[in-house]
């Protein structure tokens, strides 16, 4: 299991992430997950990132039907509840999972590009 708030060869930084979306831009196997709230997703997100609300019911279903050889960069608000999804991948077999750490809330305080 890994820890909310302690870094980890999981985690990269929020300036980390915008490189790897960077680099990965015309990657089709790269996929930016929002596990935040539909509500908080239509506030301001990452450009071309799936939603996933952590907190339904169907959560786990629906991330079971992504598929386990695509490359993740998990980002919620402020980095509680990817730590917790990128757990969970690991316990499905995701075998490329990155967390941005921090969350949007970092993400935005540092001047980086959200879509509202």
């Amino acid at each position: 299991m890994l820890g909310f708030g302690k870094k980890n060869k999981y985690d990269v930084s929020v300036v980390e992430a915008y490189d790897l979306i960077v680099k990965n831009r015309s990657n089709p196997r790269f996929i930016v997950l929002d596990v935040r709230t539909p509500e908080e997703f239509a506030e301001s997100r990452i450009e071309n990132a799936l939603n996933l609300d952590f907190h339904s019911n169907n959560f786990e279903a629906e991330l079971s039907k992504l598929s386990r050889k695509d490359k993740y960069l998990v980002y919620c608000r402020s980095g509680r509840r990817s730590v917790n999804t990128m757990n969970l991948m690991d316990k499905l077999g995701f075998e490329d999972v990155k967390n941005m750490q921090g969350g949007i809330t970092k993400w935005i305080n540092k001047g980086l590009p959200v879509k509202f």
